[in-house]
């Protein structure tokens, strides 16, 4: 059950990374009214009284647009009852297991610091909002084994899931304060890899806003090599195989992705430092920063007019804080149709090929390609 999180030499650890991150708000029911006991310094307050209603955290207004009256974040209807008291805030943060087990969900609400200067949610708070799912999906599995993302099995064996491969579909960015939930699930990719699917919906409207998919493979923690998956790790995690996909066949892009050079790069951004706040919990760069840099080459008038609506990412090799990056950026042609009033219906307004290199060695770390709409015709 392979996770979008940490960077190594395609994307992050997998079957979902591992637990110690998602322990927390992950509470079992029973310890639900010792907690309510306690003395909080954060209370969410819902009130009934109107469908849709605003509710409140610390007595300030959020647009959570949800009736009171339900408890979804639990899917228990009586937690957050009628007569508006207020419940552990940590309550919000509970995924639970739906369609017999095979699916997990797990719901967020869209905060200020997690916003571009559009006011809505950026490719990289999606990708983060991925990544915390499918860590909570394999903690809540009761797979997960000492290593960061690892089951028991692989935790014996020394092995680690990395991603080789990550396609995401954006029909529309949620803007701050809004709320979203987030299923996922798991299935094989050919006989030594796995596959987790992601899809966001719009938590009032129940539209679904993002698709997601990604391709994970099994390395050896202390070689660096592949590696085949062993019997005893295939038989921990066949029985959350779901034959089901986020993104149809026709519709996900698996098609390679051209490497750039100095010759056909456009533009080149130099000099790009990871930091120590970019590293995750096997000292290396995390994932979602790597989207950021391949950004950095991107033209600012197309940041500022154009919504990314579709990324795929191929990852190729780990990054350690001490690398200096390059990240590259050409265009190619891009047509659109014009019988369409659904935007993401139509071809995309510009295209991009990208690639994030080693500044010292050219060596490869991530090549990408992106589309983007016009926020104008979008309107």
């Amino acid at each position: 059950m392979a996770t979008s999180g940490n960077a190594r030499p395609y994307f992050g650890e997998g079957f979902c990374k591992n637990v110690a991150m998602a322990k927390v708000g992950c509470f079992p029911l029973r310890n639900i009214n010792v907690m309510k006991q306690r003395k909080r310094s954060l209370s969410v307050i819902a009130s009934a009284s109107t469908p849709g209603s605003i509710d409140t955290i610390n007595g300030r207004k959020i647009n959570i647009g949800i009736n009171g009256a339900e408890a979804p974040f639990m899917g228990n209807k009586n937690t957050i009852n009628e007569s508006g008291v207020d419940a552990p805030f940590h309550a919000v943060l509970l995924g639970r297991f739906v369609e017999d087990r095979f699916v997990y969900r797990q719901t967020f609400i869209i905060r200020s610091y997690e916003i571009g200067p559009d006011k809505t949610a950026t490719m990289e708070t999606l990708m983060n909002l991925l990544q915390e799912t499918a860590l909570n999906h394999v903690t809540s599995s009761g797979l997960a084994g000492n290593g960061f993302g690892a089951t028991r099995e692989m935790s014996l064996r020394k092995l680690i899931w990395v991603v080789t491969r990550v396609h995401i579909q954006v029909q529309r960015y949620s803007r701050w304060g809004d709320v979203v939930e987030i299923d996922t699930w798991v299935d094989a990719a050919g006989k030594n890899g796995m596959r987790r699917d992601w899809i966001i919906r719009d938590y009032h409207t129940q539209e679904i806003i993002t698709r997601a998919t990604s391709t994970w493979v099994i390395m050896n923690q202390e070689t660096r090599r592949l590696s085949k998956i062993p019997e005893q790790v295939r038989q921990e995690v066949l029985p959350f195989y779901l034959n089901r996909v986020a993104v149809e066949a026709e519709k996900n892009d698996s098609e390679k992705i051209d490497k750039l050079t100095d010759a056909t790069a456009e533009r080149i951004r130099s000099g790009l430092a990871p930091r120590w706040s970019d590293m995750d919990a096997n000292q290396h760069v995390n994932n979602v920063k790597y989207i950021g840099w391949i950004l950095e080459s991107v033209p600012m008038n197309v940041l500022g007019n154009y919504d990314l609506t579709s990324m795929t990412l191929e990852y190729r090799r780990e990054c350690r804080q001490s690398n200096l990056l390059e990240s590259l950026t050409s265009s190619t042609a891009a047509s659109v149709t014009e019988d369409s009033n659904n935007y993401m219906n139509r071809r995309p307004d510009l295209e991009y090929t990208h690639l994030l290199r080693m500044l010292a060695d050219k060596a490869e770390i991530v090549r990408a390609r992106t589309e983007w709409h016009s926020k104008q015709r979008r309107v």
